[in-house]
């Protein structure tokens, strides 16, 4: 295993393994105005929601490593206090990618990129009007965290004001993730798309508590052929579940059962498997439980 010392490692390549391990990140286009009236427009991937109440969203405008200079956005958040985050989706990517180049301070990145200024109801920064949602935003806060380049100042930001396109939104008014068709930044040049079979559910109920992996059987904890995730499923139910002999009948544990004990036990556990991955925990625990 590769171990790095922070303390020891160039900020360029400490920055590229951060980026790469943390990762996807979702990415704050922010527009800012000058108090000029200038508008700037510009993608953050240090960027998340931390809190529903109050509804804060952050994120970081870090010092220039090459000259440690800062940035047009933090510039005017410091001197206004207001932005608008919006929230890219595939159709905006390359016109969130030409957002990143430095421009000149006073040059509009709505201009360069093609992108719709749209006003703003609680702020005086501009949305992006292609943007699947848009934040207006109050700054709370800003928070240097170093003088170097590469320090981020952290932008804490109150959402005043929410829009979504109603074209992304399910039957229950909810947001449907494969209509947003979101975009998060990966280490280098690296993008990925929230969709498709990228977007799966994983339903966890609050209100019941698993098991745990180390309740399995030992057979089943120390299985050659389950998976932490596959033990993990298992370890979701509430209590261990009572042997149902008639699994026995099943054709593929009849096959297994005809086998020597070695093969038999490697054989129920890869059909448990797929039983796990198709979602059949039940079936699966029947497997398992086969004598």
């Amino acid at each position: 295993m590769l171990t790095i010392d922070p303390a020891q490692t160039p900020i360029p390549e400490l920055h590229q393994y951060l980026i790469g391990a943390v990762a996807p990140r979702p990415i704050a286009f922010a527009s800012t105005r000058s108090p000029e009236g200038d508008t700037n427009l510009a993608p953050y991937s240090f960027f998340n929601v931390f809190s529903s109440n109050p509804p804060i969203l952050i994120f970081s405008s870090n010092r220039r490593v090459r000259g440690n200079t800062t940035k047009d956005t933090l510039h005017n958040v410091e001197a206004t206090r207001e932005v608008v985050i919006n929230i890219v989706n595939h159709n905006l990517l390359h016109q969130m990618a030409l957002a990143s180049v430095e421009y000149p301070a006073g040059i509009s990145e709505f201009e360069k990129t093609g992108l719709t200024p749209l006003p703003a109801q609680r702020v005086k920064a501009y949305r992006v009007a292609e943007a699947p949602v848009q934040f207006e935003c109050k700054v709370r806060d800003i928070i240097p965290l170093g003088e170097g380049g590469g320090a981020g100042n952290l932008i804490v930001c109150e959402v005043v004001l929410i829009h979504i396109q109603k074209e992304i939104l399910d039957e229950q008014g909810r947001i449907d993730p494969y209509k947003a068709d979101l975009i998060a930044r990966m280490g280098r040049a690296f993008y990925c798309r929230a969709n498709g079979e990228a977007v799966f559910p994983v339903v966890r109920p609050t209100h019941e508590i698993g098991i745990g992996v180390d309740q399995l059987p030992e057979d089943i904890r120390l299985s050659h052929v389950l998976t932490g995730n596959d033990l993990a499923r298992l370890a979701a139910v509430t209590e261990q579940p009572r042997p149902d002999m008639a699994i026995r009948e099943d054709p593929e544990v009849m096959d297994a059962l005809a086998g020597n004990a070695q093969d038999r036990l490697r054989r129920l556990h890869r059909y448990a498997q797929q039983l796990i991955e198709a979602g059949e925990i039940d079936k699966a625990w029947q497997v398992l439980l086969v004598d």
